[in-house]
This record gives structure tokens, sequence and C-alpha cells, in this order.
């Protein structure tokens, strides 16, 4: 199992690539701008943080989706605009409700709805639980992990769309991690990098 990870270069990023909690769950740490020299073939998994900017990734878009179509696995974090670099990606934007978690018995609405997929070993709803950036209109066919209060797609596996695999979420753990705000980031980040790193190596389910 071998996770390459791109490391942007921000001290949120730094925090969660290079800081002892996390690094082991990464093989290899590169900038965008060195992808060209990099085999990805040689990696199970290709991991893009929150806020990487997409016009350090776009450039790159061929060399993922050529990445995609010979079955690896892409896992792409939240605030990246996606769809500059990944296909099959539509996703529409909502204002963000910072501190609705202030009011007592507030309910921000996030929901697990494949509450039998192996994540959900690892992570309760509590864990994606901070505030939302907006939603996705995955592809049918994509299996969706996670929905926010109206029932749209915050977090869905697609493997349908290549002969791999993405990993696609509108959640920004690693931003908040990084920024030590938010607690429930850094369960998100204590549940998910060990699901990764023990899963994803399988390929695509059967």
């Amino acid at each position: 199992m071998s996770v390459l990870a791109i490391h942007p270069g921000a001290y949120y990023h730094i925090e969660t690539l290079e800081a002892p909690r996390y690094r082991y769950h990464f093989d290899r740490l590169v900038r965008p701008e060195e992808l060209p020299s990099v085999e990805l073939s040689e990696h199970q998994v290709l991991f893009i943080p929150c806020r990487t900017p997409a016009d350090r990734m776009a450039p790159h878009a061929a060399q993922l989706r050529a990445y995609l179509d010979q079955g690896g696995t892409i896992v792409a974090t939240g605030e990246t605009a996606w769809e500059a670099f990944l296909p099959a990606i539509h996703f529409t934007p909502q204002p963000t409700n910072w501190w609705w978690w202030l009011t007592e018995g507030a309910d921000l609405g996030v929901r697990i709805s494949a509450p039998d997929h192996s994540l959900f070993e690892h992570l309760g709803q509590d864990d994606l639980t901070w505030h939302l950036h907006g939603w996705f209109d995955p592809p049918e066919g994509v299996e969706v992990l996670a929905v926010n209060e109206e029932g749209k797609a915050i977090l869905y596996v697609d493997e349908v769309t290549t002969a791999g695999r993405m990993v696609i979420t509108s959640l920004d753990p690693c931003f908040h991690h990084g920024s030590h705000f938010m607690p429930a980031t850094t369960r998100f980040l204590d549940g998910f990098l060990p699901w990764m790193s023990k899963e994803l190596d399988k390929g695509k389910s059967e």
C-alpha cells in the first residue's frame, strides 16, 4: 500500500501531512508542480488535501484521468474546486454558517446515508459535523456516504465514472485540523486516514 499526497505548502497542509499525528499515513509528498515527474501508478492512492489550489492542479488533469483509467484511487477533500481537474464533478456552493453550533440544540443536518459502509466502522455522525460549504450532484450509480439536511451528497465514492475510484467530499478537515479549530475535524482524520490506509488498497468494489 502506497499513498502519495499532494502538498501545496500552506500551514494547515504542513500540520496535516508532516506533523507526527498523521504523517505515517503518507508515503510520499509532492508539490502539484512535481506531478509530471511522478509515476502515479506506483501508488494505490493519491490524496489531495483541502484547499489545494485548482490552478496548480488543472494542468495535470490529463495525468490524473489516466491514473484513474488505470484503476487508481483519488481522495479529494473540500474547497479544492475539484471540477477543474477531476471528471464528472458537479458542485453547488452554499453560504457557510460558521457559528450554528452556538445555538443550543442546533442541528447542522449532516447524516450518514450508508451506515453499513466500512468507513463508519471508524467514524460516527458527529465526526462529520462541523459546517458545510455546499453539495454535489454526483453521477448515477455512485455510493453516497453522507448527505446534508436536504439529502444532497457531501461525501461519496465514485466507481462508475472511470476504471478507478474517486472519494470526494466537500468537508474540509485538513484546513480546520491544521488551524487547530473544530475538534470534529481532528476526529474525522483520526478515523478517515486509517480507513484510507486499510481499505483503499483493495481495488474497486465488486
